[in-house]
């Protein structure tokens, strides 16, 4: 297990809770994933956040594919990524299969996700439908931030799944969110105000003060 340490107290981390699942992440297709002793069977070559510079500085057709859910590329990606349409990760199933991303089957493709784990099944996923050259960055977004900061190829902030909602690798950190009320720059993610809602909403300080229980633009909110 690669551990990776974060600052932040007992209000941002929620207690540890174990549960079993079919898949650690649910694309929705277990028996596409075979697991050995050392891991995930079949998936794309590892790159170390270094390696990762090397191999886009080495080649002008190296694109980054976001393996996460769309809306945390909001606050923060890889210069130039694509970003696939999805709500959840089940989406990613339907997007491949699309024919959107048939242009790039042949390119090296680096994915990347928070910690480098969707990553390692979504690599699979890949190559099973025909994208030929897969790679992931070992440690993901975490490792890659910890090793270039704001220098690297990465923009923007991190979205994590804690209390604290975003984090940014160093205090120069580019904000290339926009506020969905009003288009001002913001990284804060803020909850739907409808507690069956999961909708994250982007909010800058000054419309928060003035909507502390916003709703996003599903539910009908008088700004939306």
């Amino acid at each position: 297990m690669e551990f990776k340490w974060s600052d932040g107290g007992k209000d941002d981390f929620p207690d540890l809770q174990i549960k079993v699942r079919d898949e650690i992440v649910t694309f929705g297709v277990p028996d596409e994933i075979v697991v050995d002793e050392n891991g995930v069977v079949g998936g794309g070559i590892h790159l170390k956040p270094e390696e990762v510079n090397e191999l886009v500085a080495k080649r002008d057709d190296v694109v980054f594919f976001d393996g996460r859910n769309a809306f945390e590329a909001k606050i923060g990606k890889f210069r130039d990524a694509i970003v696939p349409q999805t709500e959840t990760t089940r989406d990613f199933i339907k997007e491949l299969e699309s024919g959107k991303y048939d242009h790039i089957k042949d390119k090296p493709i680096i994915t990347y996700c928070t910690g480098g784990i969707r990553c390692e099944v979504l690599s699979v996923i890949m190559k099973n439908r025909g994208f030929k050259e897969i790679y992931q960055i070992e440690g993901g977004i975490v490792r890659y931030g910890e090793k270039f900061r704001d220098r690297g190829l990465w923009e923007g902030s991190l979205y994590v799944f804690d209390a604290r909602l975003n984090l940014e690798f160093s205090p120069s950190a580019a904000v290339i969110g926009e506020c969905d009320y009003c288009k001002s720059p913001t990284n804060h993610f803020h909850n739907c105000e409808l507690s069956d809602c999961r909708k994250r909403i982007l909010l800058c300080a000054a419309c928060f003060e003035q909507y502390p229980k916003p709703r996003c633009s599903h539910h009908n909110n008088s700004l939306v």
